[in-house]
């Protein structure tokens, strides 16, 4: 078939929405003829570079930006938003031109994974794909009495910009003119539903490459370690929950065992407050941020990922610990909490009690603590579901299959 996506973020080789925008462009070009609409300002020169290396012939790219205001993405983060609005207008007319030309059979809106702002690619008559879009995901308000007021202010204006998205007649329109609407949790598939979407699938935008699992399963689960290393990685933001990670750890009172906190961000000098204040200084090491494969090298030397989230669409980290063997410790919210399975981990209760929902979390670190083999038999299980449902050419198969039996259906 010939299929146009639109992937306003999109390079190899990286994590996060630019990963994903590359790698869900890659597997589908395995299948069919494959246009990609993205943006020249980031990634087409590791795009083109790519495919000098390794070709896909039935890949092409097609670059723009807006035409007047081109860099204002990089003008801060509302500037940003804007552009990413504007940049989705003219999307619609680029699409339009090119399905003049050659006439698809199916379009894909794939980043942002967004919800709450339309694609205006839906308006072309052909069936469209919504997604995995995310960001219904909010911290229970329970929990925001310890956040600071910046943390505050944050939540409140990222609640507003949700409740704007949902008021915009195109959110709407993207919602009820898709064939599915992809959701990457079950917060997003309610906000989705109500916006008008008929057909909603819960599924995950995150996944590995193969490379990337055959790397971190090089690193041995730790079978006969005496004492246990937990670690959090990730940036050190109030809505990730480190806090509640260290709370939790002083809780447990395992005096043989440490904790790793990789990552930087503007709440460093809160957590490391709360440490002194715990009196668990001399169990807590920091580690400044690393390129990705250091980090998967520090993640080898740990036996527990702890990934107390409390909002996060996502989650690629709690992938990366499940591919290298380790049991994840999460909230059972968002992205983790759809991993994360009574398998490969523990998924902690997140609602009305923050300090029930430590406790929990305490229990887990204890019982994975006192249980090598209930971490080994994580471990592994951990690393069977990400090689059957998290790997890049997997989830390029179901791609496939999903695109055949939307265009079926509509013939």
């Amino acid at each position: 078939m010939k299929v146009l996506l639109s992937a306003y973020a999109c390079e190899p080789g990286r994590g996060t929405e630019l990963g994903v925008g590359w790698n869900t462009v890659r597997e589908a070009a395995r299948y069919h003829e494959v246009w990609v609409l993205t943006r020249p300002d980031d990634g087409r020169e590791a795009i083109e570079a790519e495919l000098a290396r390794n070709p896909v012939p039935n890949l092409h790219f097609v670059y723009f930006t807006l035409p007047i205001w081109g860099s204002g993405w990089k003008w801060g983060q509302g500037a940003f938003q804007i552009h990413y609005y504007l940049w989705q207008i003219q999307a619609y007319f680029v699409a339009r031109k090119l399905h003049r030309e050659i006439g698809f059979d199916l379009l894909h809106h794939v980043t942002f994974v967004r919800y709450s702002t339309p694609s205006f690619i839906a308006l072309l008559p052909i069936p469209f794909v919504w997604g995995p879009v995310g960001g219904g995901e909010s911290a229970p308000v329970a929990f925001w009495k310890d956040f600071s007021l910046r943390g505050k202010v944050y939540e409140l204006l990222r609640k507003f910009s949700h409740f704007t998205g949902e008021c915009d007649p195109f959110t709407w329109i993207t919602a009820r003119r898709s064939a599915i609407a992809r959701a990457t949790t079950e917060e997003t598939a309610l906000r989705l539903r109500k916006l008008g979407a008929k057909n909603v699938q819960v599924y995950s935008q995150v996944g590995l490459l193969p490379e990337e699992i055959a790397e971190l399963e090089k690193y041995p689960i730790h079978e006969q370690r005496s004492s246990i290393r937990f670690i959090s990685i990730g940036r050190f933001l109030h809505w990730k929950g480190f806090y509640l990670g260290i709370k939790a750890f002083a809780k447990a009172n395992l005096p043989d065992a440490e904790y790793w906190l990789l990552g930087d961000g503007p709440e460093r000098g809160n957590l490391e407050k709360l440490i002194q204040e715990l009196g668990i200084t001399h169990q807590v090491k920091f580690w400044s941020e690393l390129p990705r494969n250091k980090a998967f090298d520090l993640l080898g030397e740990c036996d527990v990922l702890v990934h107390p989230s409390l909002h996060d669409s996502g989650g690629f980290v709690c992938l990366e610990a499940m591919a290298a063997g380790r049991p994840v410790i999460c909230l059972d919210l968002g992205g983790p909490g759809v991993q994360v399975t009574e398998e490969t981990g523990f998924k902690i209760s997140a609602t009305n009690d923050p300090e029930q929902s430590i406790s929990d979390l305490a229990v887990a670190m204890v019982k994975l603590a006192k249980e090598p083999n209930l971490r080994v038999k994580m471990g592994k299980a951990g690393r069977q579901i990400v090689r059957d449902f998290y790997n890049w050419q997997a989830k390029g198969a179901e791609l496939d299959q999903l695109y055949e039996k939307i265009v079926s259906q509509q013939n």
